[in-house]
């Protein structure tokens, strides 16, 4: 039998035919994906921004992210806001997906290592491989998903100091 301490609720979403898990607390919302507005000069996985009750949040595309193809916009298709704290500060990031799929509990006990790829991969975002019916769950970090130098680089653009002149 297992105390509490070893159960943990994930929230479970899907890219493509891959279901992935991130730790209920680091999640804030989930929204409709309806439109965003597009940044010059970020990369491709940055899809844009959004206006969440005042707030700029950036959307950052979980396919594009992870090498796969950008995410279609359907009726599933939806951004998680999230909360990553990066150095004692807590930054809001939303992650597009293709669907949303349930929260569950996970008994630590179900959770194996994350697989180790050799040197030339990076795993270290994947917290392990969660045994769930006949299948895995691809537990992410979702602080080490994205570095901190894309996160902040993302959240607090000095246009005074940006290459591009804005008067040309």
């Amino acid at each position: 039998m297992s105390n509490s301490s070893d159960i943990r609720q994930y929230l479970t979403f899907q890219l493509g035919t891959e279901v992935f898990g991130i730790d209920v607390s680091n999640v804030r919302e989930i929204l409709e994906f309806n439109s965003v507005t597009r940044v010059p000069k970020t990369p491709d996985f940055m899809r844009g921004v959004i206006n969440l009750r005042g707030s700029v949040v950036p959307v950052l595309d979980m396919r594009l992210k992870f090498g796969l193809t950008e995410t279609e916009k359907t009726v599933n298709t939806c951004v998680v806001v999230v909360e990553v704290s990066f150095e004692g500060e807590t930054i809001i990031v939303g992650a597009l997906v293709d669907s949303v799929q349930e929260v569950f509990e996970m008994d630590q006990s179900l959770v194996e290592p994350a697989p180790r790829m050799g040197t030339r991969l990076r795993t270290d975002f994947i917290k392990g491989m969660g045994k769930k019916d006949d299948g895995f769950i691809i537990l992410l970090d979702i602080a080490k998903v994205f570095s901190f130098e894309e996160i902040t680089g993302l959240t607090a653009p000095d246009l005074a100091d940006s290459p591009v002149a804005v008067n040309e």
